[in-house]
């Protein structure tokens, strides 16, 4: 673990320590299960500003993705006229060209925390307690072939994994409507730049899967109740826009529109 996350690693550490403690009277050893899940939808509600603007800036995108094509169409020959251009429509709609970028990447930092504590298997110098904890009698710190694949061990992972490929699943298939419906510009878009990305957006749900067969089980629940809330949380907003009431205000309104540049790439 690199010295960087050592110290977020180590106070999740205790939050999920203690949450397994507050849990303990369970049944059936699900105490540090539950607490995996508990934080981690801990961490995503404290992250959902972020995930709001990240998809508001989304939204921008897409919505002048025809614009640009034809202004790409029209002066791609001439990028000084075209920079020109895309600034001034930029800037015509409030939004930028990475519209959303810095939201998005303000949250990697928080799941690369989440991801190490439940991937390490020692948190500053000690055994990561946490993976020695069982879920039906299977440690949290075992691999899908860690064992033989059949029995309690391999049911309890066949169980992670089907979740997982229903979750993939139903994402898929949100991500086919909202390309469909909700993101303007999409029906009229048939290049292959939007073949790809559409392809892209329809298996992306399923690589999740084999990340779960690689990783610990605590992971493979992280991976579970994160991918879960993602869906959901993107449910809510893409309903809560297309109903053409008000967008949501969760924290006073700042620029969503920074680039990726301002935040160091």
């Amino acid at each position: 673990m690199t010295a960087l996350f050592a110290v977020p690693v180590s106070a999740a550490y205790h939050l999920v320590s203690a949450l397994t403690g507050l849990l303990a009277l369970l049944p059936a050893g699900l105490a540090a299960a539950a607490a995996v899940v508990v934080f981690t939808m801990a961490v995503r509600l404290l992250l959902l500003p972020l995930s709001y603007y990240a998809f508001r800036g989304q939204r921008a995108r897409a919505r002048l993705a025809p614009q640009v094509r034809e202004l790409y169409r029209q002066h791609g020959k001439h990028p000084e006229r075209l920079q020109r251009e895309l600034a001034a429509l930029t800037a015509a709609e409030g939004t930028g060209m990475y519209a959303g970028c810095l939201p998005a990447l303000l949250q990697l930092p928080f799941f690369s925390v989440v991801y190490r504590l439940f991937l390490s298997a020692t948190i500053g110098g000690s055994p990561n307690l946490l993976l020695q904890h069982r879920l039906l009698t299977v440690p949290l710190g075992s691999h899908w072939l860690s064992a033989v694949p059949w029995g309690l061990h391999g049911f309890v992972f066949a169980l992670l994994f089907l979740l997982l490929a229903l979750v993939g699943w139903a994402s898929a298939r949100a991500a086919r409507r909202w390309t469909a419906t909700g993101l303007p510009g999409a029906r009229s878009a048939p290049d292959g730049t939007s073949r790809v990305m559409s392809g892209l957006a329809r298996v992306a749900p399923f690589v999740v899967l084999i990340f779960a067969a690689l990783v610990p089980l605590a992971a493979g629940l992280y991976l579970l109740t994160t991918t879960t809330w993602t869906l959901a949380e993107r449910s809510v907003l893409m309903r809560t826009r297309g109903s053409g009431g008000p967008p949501i205000r969760l924290i006073p309104r700042w620029k969503a529109g920074s680039s990726c540049s301002r935040a160091g790439t």
